[in-house]
C-alpha cells in the first residue's frame, strides 16, 4: 500500500498516507552528528561481525539500567535492524516442521520468517474483548511437543497492546518448564502511553531469560529506521549461533550505523518524551474521530504509534458502487476513491480490521480523516 501510494503521489495524485511504520521525526541532530563523525574519522571498514565492542557495551548497559536485566558482551549480537535480530533468532532455533507459537494480530513478517525456515505457524487468536493479548489458557491450548519457539511483541505492532507484569509472568509460568525459545521483540519499548511501564517477559526468572531472546533496535525510539540497527540479547549459546550465521550471511551491520548507535544509546534521550507526548496528541484525536465513524469502532492503543479500527461493519457490502468483500477491498477502495493509504488487517492476520499510522503530522492526520469519513459514507 506504501508503495502504490508513492506511484500516485509520483503522478501528482494528493494522497495522504497512514502505512508507513516509522516516525516522521528526524534522526536527531547529535545522532547524525555521529554519523558523520565516523565518515570523517574513516570508520568505515569492516567491524567484527556482531557489532563494535563499544555498541555492545552501551546495549549491556541500557539493558541493566532501563530494564533490570543483566548481560555481558558475549550475549549480545549487533544486527542489521530488528527485524534482522528476529529472523536471526528464529533461524538458528527453527527447523522443518517445528511450531512456532504467534499470537494474532502479529506483525506481518513474523509468519513469512517461520515459513521460509519450514517451520509451522501457530496462531493464537486474541480479541478486543482481551485488549488482544492472549491468556495463559491460550498459551497452554497450543503447546504441543513440536513446540520450538514463541514470538511475544509489546507494544504490539499493529495493535498498540502492552502486556503488563502480571500478564506476562502469567505467560511465563506457563512455559519456564517447556524446552523453547521465547523472542521477544521489544522495538517499540520506549511508545508508551498513560503513564505504563515497559516490562521484559525475560525478567521473570534466571531461567527463563536463558531461554529469551530479547529483541530491540535504534529504528522507532530515535527515528532512525533507515540505519539498520537492531540488536539481540540471550544465552550464550544462542548469540554464539547467531554471530556464525551472520558471520557467513550478511556480514557486520553497517560501520557508521553502529556509531551513530551508541550515540543514540549514551547521549541526550530528552526528545523521546516530546515525541511520545505528540504521538499520544494524535493518538487521542484520531481515535476519537474514528469511533464517530459510523459502523467503525476503535479501541486506545497503549502504545506504538498505530490505531488498529474495527471494520467489520463496513464488509461484505457495497460503499458507492463498489463491493467491499474483506480488508484489502477497503484498503484499496480507501486509496482510489478517498486518496489515502492504510494497511489491511488481513495482512496481520486479522481481517475485519485495517492499521492506521498516526506517525504523520496532525495536519495530514485531520484531513486523512475526513476523507475517510467521506468515503465511508453513503
Amino acid at each position: 500500500m506504501n508503495t502504490k501510494a508513492k506511484q500516485m503521489k509520483a503522478k501528482g495524485i494528493d494522497v495522504i498516507s497512514f502505512a508507513a511504520g516509522e516516525p516522521d521525526f528526524n534522526t536527531p541532530k547529535h545522532i547524525k552528528n555521529a554519523g558523520k563523525t565516523a565518515i570523517d574519522d574513516n570508520k568505515t571498514y569492516y567491524t567484527p561481525a556482531s557489532g563494535i565492542p563499544e555498541l555492545k557495551a552501551a546495549v549491556v548497559s541500557k539493558l541493566k539500567e532501563e530494564n533490570g536485566l543483566d548481560y555481558s558482551a558475549e550475549e549480545i549480537s549487533i544486527n542489521s535492524g530488528a527485524k534482522h535480530s528476529v529472523f536471526n533468532a528464529l533461524a538458528v532455533a527453527v527447523e522443518e516442521e517445528d511450531e512456532v507459537i504467534i499470537p494474532a494480530p502479529y506483525w506481518v513478517s513474523y509468519s513469512e520468517m517461520v515459513h521460509i525456515l519450514g517451520g509451522k505457524v501457530v496462531v493464537i487468536p486474541t480479541t478486543e474483548k482481551t485488549g488482544f493479548k492472549i491468556t495463559p489458557e491460550d498459551l497452554k491450548r497450543v503447546l504441543t511437543r513440536k513446540t520450538k519457539a514463541m514470538l511475544l511483541n509489546s507494544p504490539c505492532n499493529p495493535t498498540g497492546a502492552v502486556y503488563n507484569k502480571d500478564e506476562l509472568y502469567s505467560l511465563a509460568k506457563v512455559v519456564e518448564n517447556e524446552d523453547i525459545i521465547i523472542v521477544s521483540d521489544e522495538i517499540y519499548e520506549k511508545i508508551i502511553y498513560d503513564g505504563r511501564a515497559h516490562v521484559s517477559i525475560a525478567t521473570y526468572s534466571e531461567e527463563l531469560k536463558e531461554k529469551t531472546v530479547v529483541v530491540n533496535g535504534v529504528s522507532k525510539a530515535f527515528s532512525m529506521t533507515g540505519w539498520r540497527i537492531g540488536y539481540a540479547a540471550g544465552p550464550k549459546q544462542i548469540i554464539g549461533a547467531i554471530n556464525k550465521l551472520q558471520g557467513h550471511t550478511t556480514g557486520n551491520p553497517t560501520s557508521i550505523s553502529q556509531w551513530a548507535s551508541l550515540k543514540a544509546l549514551t547521549g541526550d534521550m530528552s526528545f523521546v518524551q516530546e515525541w511520545v507526548s505528540e504521538f499520544k496528541r494524535r493518538r487521542d484525536f484520531i481515535v476519537n474521530e474514528l469511533n464517530n465513524i459510523p459502523d467503525i469502532s476503535c479501541r486506545t492503543p497503549q502504545g506504538a504509534f498505530y490505531v488498529f479500527p474495527n471494520i467489520g461493519n463496513v464488509l461484505s457490502r457495497d460503499i458507492k458502487g463498489v463491493r467491499i468483500n474483506d480488508s484489502i477491498d477497503l484498503a484499496n477502495y480507501l486509496l482510489e476513491k478517498g486518496k489515502i493509504s492504510l494497511v489491511p488487517g488481513k495482512a496481520f492476520g486479522a481481517d475485519n480490521y485495517i492499521r492506521i499510522s498516526f506517525a504523520t503530522s496532525m495536519e495530514n492526520i485531520i484531513e486523512g480523516m475526513k476523507r475517510l469519513k467521506d468515503a465511508l459514507t453513503p
